[in-house]
């Protein structure tokens, strides 16, 4: 997805020029006290400090006399090695509890309909992913950053507080994914709040893992990620679901009326505001000079491979629930009424012990996704926090902060839920509509910083690709509108309530349309011209 460097000027002016503006960040040359996890007030924060970094071998800290840093080196297998990780992490945000009970639910009621949105929906994540990983590679700092930076202080922090309650919602959806699962492992033995708790302290593990270095940390997300495989692939086994009709609904698009709100819940969670902002995080935990043009450009070439194969498993994955599920229940009494709190109980009905209970292999995968999500949620919001308020803590106490916010909410709704099932279903609707409404505060800032020549310089992406992304943009908000919108006509009632959401959508909107028109690029400048023209005639 990454694009070549562009065409260079051989004057030594225009060299002079670009060097000055293509990297406005550059990476701190020095151990920092951040690194150690101190805070100092004269030190700048950034995602990773010197020595956290992976050094990529034929990364030449020297330059030397001859080589020509401006093109790209050839591939090799092993700097591809070294570069994977962070594309895995991410691709932990697509396979959460609230995105397999949307594929359980879209599989139980739209049978194998909707398998080529679910392609087409993860082909559009990847794309969005990508833009954030360049960002993040391009500048050497990552997109909390950079807004705090680009934006109007009072911009900012409203940028933040809508980057924070997206967070919560996700957070709440991961950790009651656990406890649930948590739950089903211990026959029961375990209520939902003491799952709650229990997945509160993987904060403690990322620190623990952090401690070992950022492969480490890798390598856990891996055994998770592999673990989902291995179960939800075992369970697809098990179905042994019709190879004719997952053929055709991959390839054959269909959509009708009863099954539009399972399609929009499938494209509803491929972007995560968390997960925007967490990738362009991620991928400078490898040491890139961003001097040299061509290593720039190589490592977006790297991560671009990885990153796709990455969500190549995960859409697998995705996959294995949903077609599981249509082979199950499509067509069946029970499809309206599955929820990741029934599902393993209704898999056990359906297909029985075997050699191991379907039950404990679904709960293993459930617990590995809530676990894997939840501790990315929490590195997530480290540096979100961080980026945004430019704080001074150490490590520990702003994952200790970062975990407190998300699961104090969590364990009073774990007890207030509790209750019974819809309740549970009522609340992840909620939780639904939470981040839906947070999705134009990750991706309007990323679309708007990503074509800004002064921020990315030579990377930055050209109209094409620009109009490409924002068409994605416009077609996943517009499908979170809808959601919202059939939403609210069917929960808001009494005039009060009414007046509230009205008030409030008119906020929201206007500060889409700030956001969008303080951004650079072509988009923002074709707003700005549709404003002037509307002011003119409204003039005259």
């Amino acid at each position: 997805m990454s694009s070549p460097p562009q065409q260079e000027n051989t004057s030594p002016d225009s060299k002079d020029e670009e060097s000055r503006h293509l990297l406005t960040a550059p990476l701190p040359q020095s151990t920092s006290p951040l690194i150690n996890g101190d805070a100092d007030d004269g030190e700048e924060e950034f995602a990773y400090g010197s020595g956290e970094k992976i050094h990529v071998v034929e990364f030449d800290s020297v330059p030397i006399d001859g080589v020509d840093y401006s093109t790209v080196p050839p591939f090799s297998w092993k700097k591809l090695w070294q570069f994977t990780g962070p594309g895995f992490l991410m691709s932990i945000a697509f396979l959460d509890p609230g995105n397999l009970e949307g594929d359980l639910q879209a599989g139980a009621i739209a049978g194998y309909s909707l398998l080529w949105l679910l392609l087409w929906a993860t082909v559009m994540g990847l794309m969005i992913q990508l833009l954030s990983a360049r960002i993040g590679v391009a500048t050497g700092r990552h997109l909390a950053e950079l807004c705090r930076e680009e934006y109007p202080r009072w911009a900012g922090l409203l940028l933040w507080f809508m980057a924070e309650v997206a967070l919560i919602g996700a957070d709440i959806q991961e950790v009651i994914g656990s406890a649930i699962a948590i739950k089903i492992l211990s026959r029961g033995v375990l209520p939902l709040w003491a799952g709650v708790l229990i997945t509160a302290s993987d904060c403690f593990l990322l620190l623990v893992l952090e401690n070992y270095g950022i492969r480490k940390l890798e390598a856990v997300f891996a055994v998770l990620i592999s673990t989902m495989a291995l179960s939800f692939a075992w369970m697809f086994g098990d179905a042994k679901p019709n190879g004719k009709e997952l053929l055709a609904g991959l390839l054959i698009p269909k959509l009708s009326s009863r099954t539009v709100r399972q399609a929009v819940g499938v494209v509803g969670c491929v972007i995560m505001p968390h997960n925007v902002f967490l990738h362009s995080a991620l991928v400078q935990s490898r040491e890139i000079d961003l001097k040299k043009k061509g290593h720039v450009q190589e490592a977006l070439n790297y991560y671009s491979i990885e990153s796709s194969f990455a969500l190549l498993i995960s859409f697998m994955i995705n996959l294995f629930v949903t077609t599981v599920f249509a082979k199950g229940f499509y067509g069946s009494e029970q499809a309206g009424s599955l929820g990741l709190v029934n599902a393993g109980q209704f898999l056990q009905d359906k297909y029985g012990g075997g050699l191991f209970p379907i039950l404990y292999i679904w709960g293993i995968g459930l617990l590995a996704a809530g676990q894997s999500s939840t501790i990315t949620g929490t590195y997530a919001g480290q540096f979100i926090m961080g980026g945004f308020l430019d704080l001074r803590l150490k490590k520990w106490l702003r994952a200790l902060i970062t975990r407190s916010c998300a699961i104090v909410p969590t364990i009073i709704v774990a007890l207030i839920f509790n209750r019974s099932e819809s309740s549970l279903d009522v609340l992840n609707e909620w939780l639904n509509v939470l981040q839906s409404i947070q999705i134009p505060f990750a991706l309007i800032p990323l679309l708007t910083l990503v074509s800004k020549e002064d921020i990315m310089g030579t990377f930055k992406i050209g109209p094409t690709l620009e109009r490409v992304a924002w068409t994605i943009a416009v077609l996943v908000m517009v499908i979170n509108g809808y959601l919202l919108l059939d939403f609210f006509v069917s929960e808001v009632n009494g005039l009060l309530f009414a007046f509230l959401v009205c008030a409030g959508t008119a906020g929201y909107i206007a500060f889409i349309l700030y956001l969008i028109s303080h951004g650079g690029g072509n988009v923002a400048n074709w707003f700005n011209l549709l404003r002037t023209k509307g002011y003119s005639y409204a003039g005259q």
